[in-house]
């Protein structure tokens, strides 16, 4: 919670100038009923026309200060609200930005989704009610009492009943409500997830005639996500009807005993009306505070949530150094081990590895061999939990972001393209590239032919996720995307597996030829995809355990027998082609 106050420093004049101006209409609101009250004894009962006027126009200025006065809070509320939902937005936004991977698997993508839009608007209203009820609701029920009081102090003992009950129920609905408003959003999360997955790979259900059984999924999440909702709503719903009772009775009670006080000649009939009147005016009040009550309990759960993710410290710090220097070792790993959070084995255990400047370094192995957990560390997106990771004969941590990411490109297993043109997506990693440039990179990554042959060519409009490009398409604009980057290293992370043989070859040609002066890191799972590398390290459990020339692994590594082996049989066409 302590973290969101400082996004309401900014509107500190909004917070003040909307109460006080809330506060006045509330004060000119209490003077209608008493003013009433003249208004009947002293002009309708007694025939006086000219009283009746004079009261008229002052109870017209009256309104229409209160119209004005109610505008400026209205206009400062709307400031502030909005202003203070944009300002958190836009810190949770920087702030996962700077998350680590580990730290992205711990809330989830629903999760952070549900926290940045619902969680913020719900304290957004929060905001925008603290300045223009939370003043004036308590102090119309406190007014009201007092000015219920000054009229007949033995009458208003009826106020001083009620009110302790009132609280006593708004307590309660408080107590109940606040846990299961916390579990709604936890299940509005799950809700998200189940959505996101099937939104993401309907082909995919489709292909597997899941679409039956994905119903079922969404409809057991949504039922479950509703029933808490329901469950929660029967709660906040007493709290209108039971508080209505309360005044209602209340009310009666005024009623019924103000009529005795004025037959006994303590209360005159404007007194009695003025008394009504401050009834309905607490009555609408307390309803507004149960109803605040609601909204500040659905804001209090959407405060945790968003305050763990503003709480959340960034577990990756970045040094100072600027620039990597010039080195002949490009990657050093010593005694890496990684364990992923919740997880009781290492994904990687003990990596001793050592890539010089300009090599070409293939890393074969296995499913779940822990190729891509090896690459992960080396432009930091988890950092190693034992051991040491040297870029260019420096510490990996003692880089600056900008240096370690300008010194580092890296295509990754899922190809990702966003919504924009396919020029635009290149210049995600150079801004200011030249259509040269882009064709260069995209010729190198076997994307020209494909690219020319779309209707606007580099200013081809790409949908969400690339739908609109097939796999292989995606994937070599990932490819040129990281080559027009031109960093001192190249992460190729199993980029190539949606490409045939032929265009793989092509591709493998391609870099070697234009990123001599790089150094190059190649993982596959494809003996053709690393055989030319100049050193291939091979994975098992976690582990390297062979480190050579193709020639030599195949001599001395039993595992990278088998791998070649085992594809032989499918490659061999392709190999007698080369």
């Amino acid at each position: 919670m302590k973290k969101l106050f400082p996004f309401l420093k900014p509107y500190r004049f909004q917070l003040i100038i909307g109460p006080f101006f809330k506060l006045s209409e509330a004060i000119l609101e209490l003077l209608i009923p008493t003013i009433m009250a003249l208004l009947i004894d002293n002009g309708v009962n007694a025939g006086n026309r000219d009283y009746i006027i004079k009261i008229g126009i002052l109870m017209l200025i009256i309104a229409t200060f209160g119209v004005l006065f109610a505008y400026i809070c209205q206009y400062s509320a709307s400031l502030a609200s909005q202003g203070f939902g944009t300002d958190v937005r836009n810190a949770m936004f920087k702030k996962i930005g700077a998350f680590s991977f580990a730290q992205l698997d711990k809330f989830g993508t629903p999760s952070l989704i549900n926290r940045i839009t619902g969680d913020v608007n719900q304290l957004q209203s929060a905001v925008a009610m603290l300045i223009r009820l939370v003043i004036r609701a308590p102090f119309l029920c406190v007014g009201g009492l007092v000015m219920a009081m000054a009229i007949d102090l033995r009458l208003s003992i009826i106020f001083m009943i009620v009110i302790p009950l009132f609280i006593v129920v708004l307590f309660l609905v408080m107590f109940k409500a606040v846990p299961l408003y916390q579990s709604v959003q936890k299940k509005l999360d799950k809700l998200t997830l189940v959505l996101r997955e099937n939104l993401s790979g309907v082909r995919v259900i489709r292909a597997f005639a899941g679409v039956k059984r994905e119903k079922k999924r969404f409809n057991d999440k949504n039922t479950d996500y509703a029933d808490t909702a329901v469950r929660v709503g029967r709660i906040a719903a007493l709290t209108n009807p039971v508080t209505t009772i309360i005044m209602n009775l209340a009310a009666i009670a005024v009623i019924y005993y103000g009529g005795i006080r004025v037959n006994t000649g303590h209360l005159s009939q404007g007194e009695v009306i003025a008394f009504i009147n401050y009834i309905t005016q607490i009555l609408n009040a307390m309803i507004i505070v149960a109803n605040l009550v609601i909204l500040y309990t659905k804001a209090y759960a959407s405060a945790i949530r968003v305050g763990e993710v503003l709480s959340e410290d960034a577990e990756i710090t970045y040094g100072a150094a600027d620039a990597m220097p010039a080195s002949d070792t490009a990657v050093e790993l010593k005694g890496v081990s990684l364990t992923y959070p919740k997880s009781k084995l290492p994904s990687v255990e003990n990596i001793n590895l050592t890539i010089k400047t300009g090599e070409t370094v293939g890393i074969i192995g296995g499913t779940g061999s822990g190729k891509t957990t090896l690459v992960s560390l080396i432009p930091r997106f988890y950092d190693a939990t034992e051991g040491e990771v040297r870029i260019f004969g420096e510490n990996v941590k003692s880089y600056s972001e900008v240096a370690l990411r300008g010194g580092i490109a890296i295509v990754q297993q899922r190809a990702a393209l966003f919504s924009g043109t396919v020029a635009d997506n290149l210049r995600m990693a150079k801004a200011d590239a030249t259509e040269e440039e882009m064709r260069k990179a995209a010729d190198t990554a076997q994307a020209t032919e494909f690219i020319d042959r779309l209707e606007d060519g580099f200013n081809t409009h790409i949908s969400q996720g690339g739908n609109n490009l097939s796999g292989g398409q995606k994937q070599r604009i990932t490819i040129a995307r990281a080559l027009i980057k031109n960093s001192p290293i190249l992460i190729l992370d199993d980029s190539a597996s949606a490409l045939d043989y032929a265009t793989d070859a092509s591709l493998r040609r391609a870099i070697k030829e234009n990123t001599s002066s790089q150094t190059v890191i190649i993982v596959s799972q494809r003996v053709n995809s690393v055989k030319d590398a100049d050193k291939i390290a091979v994975m098992d459990d976690g582990r390297i355990v062979g480190f050579g020339t193709h020639s030599e692994l195949v001599k001395s590594c039993e595992i990278y027998r088998e791998i070649c082996y085992s594809q032989e049989q499918l490659e061999e066409g392709f190999e007698n082609e080369e």
